[in-house]
């Protein structure tokens, strides 16, 4: 057996943080991940960088930014050039594989990816946009001599499979898979959330986050399916840990599983995602195996942008001087490391936006002249949320424009200009909310606006 641990990313796509039972969801639908958290590391709060499929998958893949990757929308093709998480394991002597959806390929093509634009993965059987070339039972992805590929069953089974077949077939050399599922993210062409038969009937009236209750959103028409998703994905992450042990691996092998950004059910816009809430940035995340073994739950803010570092760390790699996160395990050791005080969130698509996360507050500003699909970023900023979620954890009170909180935001702007600096090189300015009367605290979201 090879010193260098085998290395399996279970990576989802869509996926609310609070769905696990790590984070106190009552409807037992993580019994495998909330044991793998318990028994590895539970990085108990997780955040996306960048709550949209492309861009997120563009920094997990190379360890930078958005603005960084160029990939800061959907549509944009991660540059051939990039160095990907799968270009240093092939050059550590790792086998790697990506299995399921791609999402950095040019947008025009839907299913199979050319060679050059797979970020060096070695073996491939995926898709670029897997939402619009397959259905829950009609899983179709391409091989790496671009050919259609139909495997049976339920979607996620069908994944789960492959990357069970390809680990039984490299047992003699370390391997890195990457093992992307499009769950728990909905049906494009018919905005559905399509669960295994007869998954959604167990959760319908049933348990429902806070803020989807109190916003409603497409919460009632949409959250069974998606957590009949949720809880066939911790089956198939059973079934692979399962196949692990059979072949006496699992010692061996160092999982983490997390997601590319949450979902908020068209509560705070007209979709499901881009936008600065927990609901879109806050996802699960946890590893298992190796050095993670025995880590506990960690307290820090970490970002998508530190798991690229985290895994060539664990593996021995060096890590790049260009990756702009740090790696957790120093913190998973408890070692004394300075460690960023928030996470850094940039926004595209709805909105050009950032935002900062900290264990209290959460701070967003966005720039209303910009175009969220033709511009990265801008040189002017104007504050739009701030939330105490120590008072308000599900964020229905913003804040912005208060006198009474004018001290905090000028904290935070200063703490959330040194991100921007730091992640992209530019200085902007960031203007104040503008002013608002009234006792902050009768302020109600709805729906229709503020009331």
């Amino acid at each position: 057996m090879s010193d260098q641990p085998n290395i399996i990313v279970f990576f989802t796509d869509q996926q609310r943080w609070d769905t696990t039972g790590i984070h106190a969801n009552p409807l037992n639908l993580t019994p495998n991940f909330d044991r793998m958290a318990r028994n590895g590391t539970d990085v108990h709060y997780s955040f996306t960088c960048q709550p949209v499929c492309g861009p997120a998958r563009s920094c997990l893949q190379t360890g930078l930014y958005a603005t960084k990757t160029g990939c800061y929308r959907n549509g944009i093709p991660l540059p051939e050039d990039s160095q990907t998480l799968a270009h240093h394991f092939n050059d550590a002597g790792y086998d790697t594989a990506y299995i399921g959806k791609w999402h950095l390929a040019d947008s025009s093509l839907h299913g199979a990816v050319l060679e050059s634009a797979r970020g060096g993965y070695d073996y491939w059987l995926a898709a670029n946009l897997l939402e619009f070339v397959s259905d829950a039972y009609d899983l179709v992805l391409y091989d790496n001599d671009e050919q259609a590929v139909k495997l049976p069953g339920y979607r996620v089974d069908a994944q789960t499979d492959a990357a069970i077949r390809y680990i039984n077939e490299h047992q003699d050399n370390p391997f890195f898979i990457f093992l992307s599922y499009l769950e728990p993210h909905h049906q494009n062409h018919r905005d559905d959330y399509p669960a295994p038969i007869g998954y959604a009937e167990q959760y319908r009236s049933q348990w429902i986050p806070p803020d989807l209750n109190a916003l409603g959103g497409s919460t009632h028409q949409h959250l069974a399916g998606y957590l009949g998703m949720i809880k066939r994905l911790d089956e198939a992450l059973g079934r692979l840990m399962d196949a692990l042990i059979s072949l006496d691996m699992l010692d061996n092998t160092v999982i983490l599983f997390t997601s590319d950004h949450g979902c908020h059910f068209k509560t705070r816009n007209d979709e499901y995602k881009r936008s600065c809430h927990d609901a879109s940035i806050r996802v699960p995340t946890a590893f298992h195996g190796g050095a993670f073994m025995g880590g506990g739950r960690l307290s820090q803010m970490v970002s998508l942008i530190d798991l690229p570092p985290t895994l060539l760390d664990v593996a021995g790699i060096p890590i790049p001087e260009a990756m702009q996160g740090q790696s957790i395990l120093p913190l998973v050791n408890r070692e004394s490391v300075e460690w960023q005080g928030e996470a850094f969130i940039q926004i595209s698509e709805s909105q050009v936006g950032r935002a900062i996360r900290t264990p209290r507050w959460k701070y967003c500003v966005t720039a209303p002249d910009k175009d969220g699909w033709n511009d990265s970023a801008s040189d002017t900023y104007i504050e739009a949320d701030l939330y105490d979620l120590l008072a308000d954890p599900y964020e229905l009170h913003n804040l912005a424009g208060f006198e009474t909180h004018r001290d905090v935001c000028d904290v935070l702007r200063t703490r959330l200009l040194n991100r921007i600096r730091s992640a992209e090189g530019q200085d902007p300015i960031i203007e104040p909310a503008p002013l608002r009367k009234g006792n902050p605290q009768l302020e109600v979201r709805t729906e229709e606006g503020w009331l």
